[in-house]
């Protein structure tokens, strides 16, 4: 039941995405037009304190409208290791540099649609070196205790998909 991608072309390309339609041969030998997004990596990263707290963002989405509670993320610089990318960017969304960065999980948000890959990192330690660099990032930065995670997102407050499985993941490496 394996889908072939014969052929692509782009449609549409900047520095974040490339849209591009594929000529797809289908199982049963029928073909399609499959539109797709094709996006670099995403590193995120967070760490969890002594006191089982998680250091999380509170920010808005403005192209859901949403508010809730995420990890710091970004994407990966041309030639810079995912790691590397994980730890810059939860220094400059939240002021706090973490400490040896640990792989909790790799996942694809939306594999039917785009190849984005978002691998989410975790350290038991962080120091705070100020002030954000981008502060403009969210609203506020807290640390929240990890045992409280189950609860927010049942109540919708990490509504995306990749936050909440990686705080899930952390919920149960570090029960409280």
């Amino acid at each position: 039941m394996q889908w072939t991608n014969l052929n692509e072309q782009t449609v549409y390309e900047n520095r974040w995405f490339r849209v591009r339609l594929a000529d797809v041969a289908l199982p049963d030998g029928r073909r399609l037009d499959h539109f797709l997004i094709r996006l670099r990596p995403v590193a995120v990263a967070t760490a969890v304190n002594a006191s089982n707290e998680v250091l999380l963002l509170w920010r808005h989405r403005f192209i859901t409208g949403s508010w809730g509670w995420e990890l710091a993320a970004g994407v990966v610089e041309e030639g810079e290791e995912i790691v590397a990318a994980a730890a810059r960017e939860m220094e400059e969304e939240t002021g706090w540099r973490p400490g040896p960065l640990r792989h909790l999980m790799t996942v694809e948000p939306s594999n039917g649609l785009m190849d984005a890959r978002h691998h989410l990192y975790w350290s038991d330690s962080a120091t705070y070196t100020g002030p954000p660099e981008d502060g403009f990032e969210s609203s506020r930065r807290e640390w929240i205790p990890l045992k409280l995670v189950p609860d927010l997102i049942a109540r919708g407050e990490v509504p995306a998909a990749n936050m909440a499985a990686g705080l899930l993941m952390l919920h149960a490496l570090r029960p409280g």
